[in-house]
């Protein structure tokens, strides 16, 4: 098979899928992870498909990549987030934690933690959650959605509303490079999601480095909204200069910068 044929194929076949590995493509077309690499990133110039550390995805404005595909995209960026975020929470906090993978990664990370109050419209994050016996877990009302167990709907706001906590820790499926804007696809999730920043007395974006410059169709928010954004790599300079003049902290988490605990 001659390289444009593969590359068209792989095009193909991450639209299809969403997301795929290199090793998986490598496997696929029996070739060289290397050889994927250069497919990967002569694609991801031509903007035909978006490039990942390990795999690429079809970047979509309208409907995410699916949840199993979401949980393994950049996830040991999302393992350093996590950790860095639960060593920044103290013990007998309140949380709202919304929906997301990486937000389900920050709740494995918070188990070590003591005395927890958590509400959250995540059936993932209160699952996880709900196994130490000191937590107190909140679930809010509204529809479940069956993809990813995220809650939403006019009864999950109203019950949002009703608490006021020290914390909400958010994920997000997009941030414009350019002017912040924080993005998702879904008009019900966002608007739980702004109501959880409504109702934080500070607010914890988790957002590994694949975030920005992704497609999606609704508008949450902007970044100068939040007061930390903790991600894996320097974001681009549009954004930096955004969280300057806001007085964001911005948090690189990496092996190499984690605190000392």
């Amino acid at each position: 098979m001659g390289q444009q044929t593969r590359q068209e194929r792989i095009v193909s076949l991450v639209q299809e899928q969403g997301y795929l590995t290199i090793d998986e493509l490598a496997a696929y077309f029996k070739v060289t992870p290397q050889t994927i690499r250069r497919d990967i990133n002569a694609l991801a110039e031509s903007n035909q498909i978006r490039r990942h550390h390990g795999g690429a995805s079809y970047d979509s404005s309208t409907s995410n990549v699916s949840y199993a595909q979401r949980q393994v995209l950049n996830h040991d960026a999302k393992q350093e987030i996590a950790q860095r975020i639960a060593s920044e929470i103290p013990d007998h906090a309140s949380l709202f934690i919304n929906i997301g993978t990486t937000t389900e990664t920050v709740a494995k990370a918070l188990l070590q933690h003591s005395g927890l109050q958590i509400i959250t419209n995540n059936l993932n994050v209160a699952t996880i959650l709900s196994s130490k016996e000191d937590f107190t877990v909140i679930v809010a009302g509204g529809k479940i959605r069956s993809r990813d167990g995220g809650i939403m709907g006019e009864a999950t706001i109203d019950f949002i509303r009703q608490f006021r906590v020290d914390y909400g820790i958010i994920g997000i499926s997009g941030i414009d490079p350019n002017d912040g804007s924080l993005l998702d696809y879904d008009y019900q999730e966002v608007r739980v999601a702004q109501s959880i920043i409504q109702n934080s007395r500070t607010i914890f974006l988790a957002a590994d480095n694949a975030k920005f410059g992704r497609n999606a169709v609704v508008r949450l928010g902007n970044i100068t909204q939040v007061d930390r954004l903790f991600t894996d790599q320097q974001p681009p300079i549009a954004i930096q200069k955004l969280l300057a003049k806001h007085d964001i902290e911005l948090e690189i988490c990496t092996k190499n910068t984690m605190p000392q605990v």
